[in-house]
């Protein structure tokens, strides 16, 4: 599957960077790093490298990092690790759209790769072959409004301004026979990083992708911020220390332009794809 990967983003054009994995800021909430005494400082193990590769991307246009993540999450099912890999390309002048298109194009050719080269492994461990199969573009993709609507309709207990749990997410997989891309959910539950939709403010321009067969989200991402008074008004929303985003905010005063990108779990589709 990494290699699957690797090679596709490469001969995508794609450039391979790699990240820090201690850093000085939070990027996904800070009620979930591992914080370290860093010579007398506060430092952190990474959660995503996304932050190093808005900057990577003035450089080199496109580009990715591949490497483990840490989040501390004491919880114990089958979707959550305290520590696992993601790959997270991100491009320079791209959309939401953009991004949907990366993540349907990379999972097609991540699934049709395995199919091709390592049958036999999935056979010896009964996976559905048949379900592979029909891992084809173009994905279904409906909205955040949309998909409340059809978890009520499943007679799901579920309201507008939350985030998926895992059985919110199985529900709506359960309607789709391949991945379901669902976009534009309420900027509150979002990082701080992602971009209001321009048309209703109260929306973000972010994505997830469901796997089918319950296996959850496996990529999730969208469209970046880049205006600077908006980011440093999310970083005190938030109740980031803005100190420790100088540089980040650097990104935006001295010239940016629209980028888009997203993070696949390794393990995650590693699971889905193997039917483990």
């Amino acid at each position: 599957v990494m290699r699957a990967i690797r090679n596709w983003l490469n001969d995508s054009g794609f450039v391979e960077i790699t990240t820090p994995i201690i850093t000085p800021a939070a990027v996904e909430g800070t009620s979930t790093l591992f914080e370290l005494d860093y010579f007398g400082e506060p430092s952190y193990l990474t959660q995503p490298g996304q932050l190093y590769n808005e900057a990577n991307i003035a450089a080199f246009g496109k580009v990715y990092c591949f490497g483990p993540t840490f989040r501390a999450e004491k919880s114990k099912t089958r979707r959550h690790l305290t520590e696992f890999w993601m790959v997270e390309p991100e491009m320079a002048f791209a959309t939401l759209d953009d991004a949907l298109e990366l993540g349907e194009a990379l999972v097609v050719a991540i699934v049709a790769r395995i199919l091709e080269t390592r049958r036999q492994e999935l056979e010896m461990l009964e996976r559905n072959i048949a379900a592979l199969e029909r891992v084809r573009a173009p994905f279904p993709r409906i909205t955040y409004d949309e998909a409340v609507e059809l978890l009520k309709l499943k007679g799901q207990q579920f309201e507008w301004g939350g985030d998926f749990g895992g059985t919110d997410e199985t529900v709506l997989a359960e309607q789709f026979d391949r991945p379901v891309a669902v976009h534009r959910f309420p900027s509150a539950i979002k990082a701080f990083y992602m971009k209001s939709d321009p048309d209703r403010p109260e929306l973000s321009l972010s994505v997830d992708f469901l796997a089918p067969e319950g296996y959850g989200e496996i990529i999730g991402g969208g469209e970046r911020l880049d205006d600077l008074n908006e980011l440093l008004a999310r970083i005190k929303k938030h109740n980031l220390p803005k100190e420790s985003f100088e540089w980040y905010l650097d990104l935006r005063r001295y010239g940016t332009v629209p980028h888009s990108g997203f993070g696949m779990g390794i393990e995650r589709v590693l699971t889905w794809i193997c039917g483990l």
